[in-house]
């Protein structure tokens, strides 16, 4: 009996919503998209199609909560979103027309709909409200015919389609979310979980998850460098960079950097202001590319100004990632002012893991 009550208890649980973990930021952007993606598309089809017609279509609204509020779904990308419409419309309309009851119509264009968009990658859970539209929608609809399909539902679907790119892109966030080639595997994943190692549990699981392996792949990359926090202590930057680091000019020679690098056997060089700050660094092949030149161009002309920068509160973690996945060799240590507090290499990652390591109790 008590382990009845358990069973119980435990599927009563999933009747309990679960919360949304996500920004004020994003719950806002996810608010105004939604308003003005809806408002424009209906704006423009009622000028487009004008009274008669039925010019906007009530699963829109359903469509404009993925693409604004989690633009980052699979459901919501251009594809699902175009594509099933399309053959929710398509499967409808066919259903109207061949089966008389209209209730038994509705149904059995639901369950088409759905079955085609899983072949056709393009599941998108408001299709189905499009799908009971084209038999239900009522005398203006059936006057459209297939018509239905290309306005109001390809119209709609576009429209709310570029009002999401073009929304997404000026509140900063990515869309769409392309699916990556499968690259491959990276060192850090060798000794621990791939991405194939994703896909398979995904596949063995046998459900669809609302979450692309790309996003589910940073999540758990997240996970696992706080739970290295947590179990080995926060070791930061500040504890194992070189701080007393040799630096040039933008104005020096590449002659004179080459001197230097050659002199103290360096594969590169941080490039400063007077003031100390970071400009950029000068490598080695660089350097060996210009040698020769007459005259010398100058560091700032050479110079990459983009070098890989943390900061001194950072994480070991933080580094982990570039270093072995990226080809980063070196990562400059910088304040919030952008000023050069010293360099941490490849070697200094691996002596401080060593340490750590030895120093973690038995």
């Amino acid at each position: 009996m008590e382990n009845l009550h358990r069973q119980l208890r435990a599927w009563l649980r999933g009747f309990w919503p679960q919360a949304i973990v996500t920004s004020r930021r994003d719950r806002l952007a996810g608010s105004l998209g939604a308003a003005f993606g809806l408002i424009a598309t209906a704006w423009v089809c009622h000028r487009a199609l004008g009274e008669p017609n039925p010019w906007f279509i009530a699963p829109m609204g359903a469509s404009a909560v993925l693409l604004f509020a989690v633009p980052a779904s699979p459901l919501a990308q251009p594809w699902p979103l175009i594509g099933g419409n399309l053959c929710a419309a398509l499967v409808g309309v066919s259903c109207a027309r061949l089966i008389g009851d209209p209730v038994l119509a509705a149904g059995i264009a639901a369950a088409i709909a759905i079955a085609l968009m899983f072949p056709l990658r393009c599941l998108h859970p408001p299709s189905g409200a499009v799908a009971l539209t084209a038999v239900l929608g009522g005398p203006a609809v059936a006057r459209l015919g297939y018509g239905f399909v290309w306005h109001p539902v390809l119209l709609n679907s576009l429209l709310l389609l570029a009002a999401a790119l073009l929304f997404n892109r000026l509140a900063g966030r990515r869309y769409p979310h392309s699916q990556p080639a499968a690259p491959a595997p990276t060192p850090s994943e060798r000794v621990g979980v791939s991405r194939a190692d994703l896909h398979a549990a995904l596949a063995e699981r046998g459900e669809v998850v609302d979450i692309s392996e790309d996003d589910l792949e940073d999540i758990l990359q997240r996970a696992e460098e706080r739970s290295h926090q947590r179990r080995f202590g926060a070791l930061r930057c500040a504890d194992f960079m070189v701080s007393e680091v040799l630096s040039v000019g933008a104005a020096a020679s590449s002659d004179k950097a080459l001197a230097l690098l050659r002199d103290h056997r360096f594969d590169a060089l941080p490039v400063t202001s007077s003031d100390g700050r970071l400009l950029g660094e000068i490598s080695l092949r660089e350097l060996l590319a210009a040698a020769g030149m007459h005259p010398a161009p100058l560091v700032g002309q050479l110079m990459d100004t983009s070098p890989h920068t943390s900061r001194p509160d950072d994480p070991i973690e933080r580094l982990i990632h570039p270093f072995a996945d990226h080809g980063v060799a070196h990562s400059m240590v910088v304040d919030g002012e952008g000023r050069l507090l010293g360099l941490v290499a490849q070697g200094d990652l691996i002596a401080a893991l060593f340490r750590e390591q030895l120093e973690r109790p038995a």
